[in-house]
């Protein structure tokens, strides 16, 4: 475990880069949010990058959030407006330095990734993801299934209706293994507007969202004037447990920027995201 403070910020961009190969194997792209906390998780802050600065952010994502800025100067990331994404450059940083020492002290340092490191043409073994394998070997078996040329487009059929049997369950035993809370609550500065009787009570019935079983996903669809608001996620009616942005625990207000109308917000117990539709 990373020691000092910088040792352990080298090893948080490190796992933000591996965390973004990963993320790039599986399809994905990953909101900043996701990212870091992935990140955080593998390497928590001590006390004093815990301290919350006066906007509300722990020290620590503060200063992790800056440095990836060093990462996407080398060309290894990119940071979208759809989410964070990992270059071919990155891919071939990860396999030319592949500790967190050596990542480091290239990116320091500006070292050119020699020219004999090529992209890499899939993950590692241990890195591919479960739903991947699950979805090649119903191909396959598929295809075995097909006696001759003539089944050849019956197989694509069970292979195909394999591939989505294989991705459907993927998604329910992710819904499954989050415990959801009792209650969720949007608290924020728009109460009254719900016809809450209090701004910042997340115990009242009139903020509280709906959950989605299907979808593990709890959403409130409201009416709101045209305006900045802020807002936090309160857990179980009670401000024991609440997230903000970034799905930090006790993190900084969540913003919502509305031209007015109605603004469908929801939020991932799973991963803390919160998005508006």
């Amino acid at each position: 475990m990373p020691k000092n403070a910088s040792d352990k910020l080298e090893a948080r961009l490190k796992a933000v880069l591996d965390g973004l190969a990963e993320a790039r194997w599986a399809g994905e792209t990953p909101n900043a949010g996701a990212v870091l906390a992935a990140a955080v998780e593998l390497v928590p802050f001590d006390e004093h990058e815990a301290f919350l600065l006066s906007g509300g952010i722990p020290r620590g994502h503060k200063n992790l959030t800056t440095a990836t800025a060093k990462l996407a100067k080398a060309g290894w990331m990119v940071k979208g407006r759809s989410g964070w994404s990992i270059t071919d450059e990155g891919l071939r940083a990860l396999v030319a330095f592949p500790t967190v020492e050596s990542l480091a002290q290239a990116l320091a340092e500006g070292t050119p990734i020699p020219e004999s490191v090529a992209v890499p043409a899939e993950a590692p073994a241990s890195k591919k993801p479960a739903r991947k394998t699950a979805k090649a070997t119903a191909m396959r078996a598929a295809a075995k299934a097909a006696p001759s040329a003539v089944d050849a487009e019956a197989a694509e059929v069970v292979a195909q209706a394999a591939e989505a049997a294989v991705e459907e369950a993927a998604e329910e035993a992710m819904v499954a293994d989050v415990a959801q809370p009792h209650a969720v609550a949007i608290a924020g500065d728009f109460g009254a507007h719900l016809g809450a009787e209090a701004d910042w009570e997340p115990d009242l019935d009139a903020v509280q969202m709906e959950l989605d079983a299907n979808a593990g996903r709890w959403r409130r669809t409201v009416e709101l004037p045209a305006g900045t608001y802020a807002f936090k996620i309160a857990i179980d009616r009670s401000w024991d447990e609440n997230y903000g942005a970034f799905g930090f625990a006790g993190g900084a207000n969540h913003e919502l920027k509305h031209n007015g109308g109605t603004v469908t917000i929801e939020y991932d117990h799973a991963t803390k995201d919160v998005a508006f539709s």
